[in-house]
């Protein structure tokens, strides 16, 4: 039996949904620094508070959730939540009543 390195139960996306403070200038702050670390790190902004990003692997995932635990701010809710590319395939997106396209996979690229 043949094995595919990328397949939609091997791929990964991670998303990540928060609800921080944002009352102070000092909140504020660190709530806009959490973001810009989740798009450093190649997360897209899927809605206001919800990030996501597309990984070849359940390792890789791993790699980028300990990223993320370690920029986690003091106050406010942030889920963290793992799925494979054949579970995100079955969501439902509407914009409105009409019915959207799920973000595009990014091209993989194996070298050997």
């Amino acid at each position: 039996m043949s094995f595919s390195r990328f397949n939609a139960y091997r791929i990964m996306w991670i998303m990540v949904f928060f609800d921080l403070p944002t009352e102070t200038k000092k909140q504020r702050s660190v709530a806009t620094k959490f973001r810009k670390a989740l798009l450093d790190d190649g997360f897209n902004m899927f809605q206001f508070s919800i990030y996501l990003r597309h990984c070849p692997s359940k390792e890789n995932a791993e790699v980028h959730i300990k990223r993320i635990k370690k920029s986690l701010p003091n106050e406010g809710k942030v889920g963290i939540l793992s799925i494979t590319d054949k579970q995100f395939e079955q969501m439902e997106l509407f914009f409105a009543k009409k019915e959207a396209r799920l973000p595009t996979i990014p091209q993989q690229l194996e070298l050997f």
